[in-house]
């Protein structure tokens, strides 16, 4: 008998991971020249999985964005693990910009994979099991020789 062979896609994302790159970004904010005296914050909710940037301009805003990325991405944590969820003003004229963290893989992304997978016409099965996709290869039987 054949044995079954597999393998999960999946979205998992090492928190701590991902706190010790916020922290670090957070080290650089304080260190840079350019937000010496600019009311910058980058603010990360583990229970709630966001993260929020706020500044007083976009241009600092997208500084900070590029700040986190790139400190993220040093930890080997992928840039798309962020998904902006929304822009706001706060007092101040200051702006605020909150992410949520994407650390899995919802229902419409996992029949996506599926039919994409399916689309491919290969000799595998996938399947989703709750915040996974699990992709099985058939296995294929040699043509004996006669």
């Amino acid at each position: 008998m054949a044995k079954d062979h597999y393998f999960d896609i999946t979205a998992k994302l090492d928190m701590m991971e991902m706190k010790n790159a916020i922290i670090m970004a957070q080290k650089e904010l304080a260190t840079r020249f350019d937000f010496k005296g600019v009311v910058a914050q980058i603010d990360l909710n583990e229970k709630a999985k966001t993260l929020s940037l706020s500044s007083s301009s976009e241009q600092k805003i997208d500084a900070l964005k590029d700040i986190v990325i790139s400190k993220l991405i040093k930890r080997n944590i992928a840039g798309k693990s962020l998904e902006e969820v929304k822009t706001e003003g706060i007092s101040g004229g200051n702006t605020k910009i909150i992410y949520r963290i994407v650390d899995t893989i919802d229902k419409a992304e996992a029949k996506e994979i599926v039919k994409a997978i399916k689309a491919m016409k290969r000799k595998v099965t996938p399947s989703i099991q709750g915040d996974e996709v699990r992709v099985r290869l058939i296995p294929c039987l040699p043509q004996l020789l006669v």
